[in-house]
């Protein structure tokens, strides 16, 4: 018989790795869909009810344009990992280890600057001008309301109570109820912003780590330049022939 110390103990499963944070575009996907359900109606009723050379032409014109609609709106995704960063854009899939990342850019368009100098813009992070002067106008109003609460504070007497004694009538309660309310205490970012400071703290934190180093790839979209480009030769043969 073994004694209690002799006995090891059980060998621990290894932890699970974490999974890669995915960053699409909602407003992209929403109009691929609605794009693909309008290209497939009027494609797929001049097939079945068109004549003469018709439905051959809508058939190669499905085959180009499906690919180039999913390559440009439900494709696009930023897979954000803990050694690596993947870009998947309409044409092409890059994959960036942490350590080749020099640095990630958010002004007219977001992208990611490669050690070697080369930019690789990330389609499914887009820049919504819109969004950010809206984000401004929410962090200015937050901002004078952060300064009238600190103002109301400080203008309470010794006792704790509001203007007058009146204590939850006074201007100092008046403007806590504001910060309680959701004054938010940090900046107010547009949501691409939100997304290109979350990838600019990943890589702060990852970028010297052993396993995020290695090389940069580039890889083209070959399921999708090859049915858009054989659907674009059919349709050309077919307008040519006449």
């Amino acid at each position: 018989m073994t004694s209690p110390e002799d006995q090891s103990p059980a060998p621990q499963p290894p932890a699970p790795e974490p999974r890669d944070r995915i960053y699409r575009s909602p407003a992209g996907m929403a109009g691929g869909v609605l794009l693909l359900g309008l290209v497939g109606w009027l494609g797929i009723d001049a097939i079945v009810a068109g004549d003469g050379r018709t439905p051959w032409l809508a058939l190669a014109t499905l085959i180009l344009l499906v690919p180039l609609i999913v390559a440009f709106t439900l494709r696009p995704a930023v897979f954000a990992g803990q050694d690596r960063l993947r870009v998947r854009n309409p044409l092409r899939v890059v994959v960036l280890p942490w350590g080749q990342v020099a640095s990630l850019r958010a002004g007219y368009s977001n992208e990611v600057v490669a050690a070697s100098g080369k930019k690789y813009q990330l389609w499914s992070i887009p820049v919504s001008l819109r969004a950010r002067k809206k984000a401004a106008r929410r962090e200015a109003r937050a901002a004078s309301e952060r300064a009238a609460e600190r103002q109301g504070r400080g203008g309470r007497g010794s006792d704790g109570l509001g203007f007058g004694g009146l204590g939850g009538f006074g201007g100092g309660a008046s403007a806590r109820g504001r910060s309680e309310g959701g004054v938010p205490d940090g900046p107010v970012r547009a949501e691409s912003d939100k997304i290109m400071l979350e990838l600019r703290e990943l890589w702060e934190a990852r970028e010297k780590a052993e396993s995020a180093q290695g090389e940069v790839t580039v890889r083209w979209a070959w399921e999708i330049v090859g049915p858009a480009v054989a659907g674009a030769v059919v349709l050309g043969i077919l307008l040519a022939v006449g």
